[in-house]
C-alpha cells in the first residue's frame, strides 16, 4: 500500500491516516491533493481540534516556508462539514498555535474559489492509488530479506487491485502558480496531519510525501519507538538514512542490479531523503524511474518505486484503468465517488 495505515495512531483514527498525496498542474494552477480516511472514506474529516496541513518548501531546505491549514466542523446531518483554510508564511509556517491569515471558508462536497484563482474542494472521492497485493507483498519481503522477489504468486491474468472500489475523503487545494514563485520556481511539498493534545500542544498524527517509502522500509516501528510520522523531514536522512542504506545494499546485491550495491544505496538514500515531493511549478508532473516531478493522478507509482529500490522492473500486470473511478480533467479532478459492489 502507498501510506495507507502506516502508523498506530493513524489505524486508530483513519480520518486523519494520510493515503497518498498528489502534486500537478491543474487546468489554471498548481494542484495540491491530500487523501486520507482510505479504504471506506465514511466519517468524514476529523473536526475536533485537529489540523490537515499542506506543507511548502521554497528554498530546498527541507523545512517548510508555506502552509495551507485546514479545519473541519462537525459533520451535519447529511454528512457535510464546513471548513475553513487558512495561509500561514515564515516562522508562522511552523508553528501551529500561529492564527495566519483566513483565505476562504465553505463546505465539503461543494467546490469554491476566489477571484485570485484559489481553488477548494474537499469530500468523499474514488481512492486514485492502485497496487498488486501479491506483488506488494514479495517485494516489500525481498527487501526485508535482502533477496531476489518471489514473484511466483503472481497471475497476470488474475491481478487485482488492492483498493478497487474503495474510497478517500480528499482536499483538493488548487493555488495560482504566482503565489508559489511562478512558472519555473522549484518547491518541495509534503502533508500532515495533527491532533491536540490534552496537555495544550499538538501532536503530529501522519505525514506523507513519496509514495510506499514507510511501507518498503518499515521506517514505522512504535516496538523500537521509531515514529516516522511525528517527525520533520529535515531530520530524516540522519534518522532514517541507515535503514534505506542497509536494506538497498542488501535488496540491490541480491538482485544483481548495480556493480556497487552500496554507492547504488546512496544515491538512493539521497533521491528519497527527506521525504518531500518535488515539483516545478507549472510543469508537467510525472512520478517515475528517471523522472520524478510532482506526482499525477495516474502515474503508476508502485512499479516506480519498485525499481527504484531493487534496481530492476517489477511489473504488477495492472493499469490506471484498475483505480477506482475515473480522474476527472476538470477540477476537483478525482473521480466521484463509485458504488461498492
Amino acid at each position: 500500500m502507498s501510506h495507507h495505515h502506516d502508523s498506530l495512531l493513524a489505524r486508530q483514527d483513519p480520518r486523519l491516516d494520510i493515503s497518498d498525496v498528489y502534486l500537478f498542474r491543474g487546468s489554471s494552477g498548481t494542484v495540491f491533493v491530500v487523501n486520507v480516511n482510505p479504504l471506506s472514506g465514511e466519517g468524514g474529516f476529523h473536526d475536533d481540534e485537529s489540523l490537515y496541513e499542506i506543507k511548502v518548501d521554497t528554498d530546498g531546505d527541507a523545512v517548510e516556508d508555506l502552509t495551507y491549514r485546514f479545519t473541519f466542523g462537525t459533520p451535519d446531518t447529511d454528512g457535510t462539514q464546513r471548513w475553513e483554510l487558512r495561509r500561514l508564511t515564515g516562522a508562522a509556517a511552523r508553528d501551529r498555535f500561529a492564527d495566519g491569515e483566513v483565505l476562504m471558508s465553505g463546505l465539503t462536497g461543494e467546490s469554491a474559489g476566489t477571484a485570485e484563482g484559489l481553488r477548494v474542494w474537499a469530500g468523499r472521492a474514488g481512492d486514485p492509488f492502485w497496487i498488486e497485493g501479491s506483488v506488494v507483498t514479495a517485494v516489500k519481503t525481498g527487501i526485508a530479506q535482502g533477496a531476489v522477489p518471489d514473484l511466483s504468486g503472481l497471475d497476470p491474468a488474475a491481478a487485482v487491485n488492492l483498493f478497487a472500489d474503495t474510497h478517500v475523503h480528499s482536499i483538493v487545494l488548487e493555488v495560482p502558480d504566482h503565489a508559489l514563485g511562478g512558472a519555473g520556481a522549484a518547491i518541495g511539498f509534503w502533508a500532515t496531519t495533527v491532533l491536540a493534545t490534552d496537555a495544550g500542544g499538538w501532536r503530529q498524527i501522519n505525514r506523507c510525501a513519496h509514495p510506499l517509502l514507510n511501507t518498503l522500509f518499515d521506517l514505522e516501528e512504535p516496538e523500537r519507538h521509531i515514529d516516522f510520522n511525528a517527525t520533520e523531514p529535515a531530520e530524516d536522512r540522519d534518522r532514517y538514512g541507515p535503514e534505506l542504506l542497509r536494506a538497498t545494499e542488501r535488496a540491490v546485491a541480491a538482485t544483481g542490479a548495480a556493480p556497487d550495491p552500496a554507492a547504488y544505496a546512496a544515491r538512493l538514500r539521497d533521491l528519497l531523503l527527506p521525504d518531500i515531493l518535488r515539483y516545478e511549478v507549472g510543469s508537467e508532473a510525472r512520478f517515475g524511474v528517471e523522472v520524478r516531478n510532482g506526482r499525477a493522478l495516474t502515474d503508476c507509482v508502485p512499479e516506480a518505486m519498485f525499481q527504484l529500490v531493487l534496481g530492476v522492473p517489477v511489473g504488477m500486470a495492472l493499469g490506471a484503468s484498475a483505480a477506482t473511478g475515473t480522474p476527472r480533467d476538470v477540477f476537483p479532478y478525482l473521480s466521484a465517488p463509485v458504488l461498492e459492489r
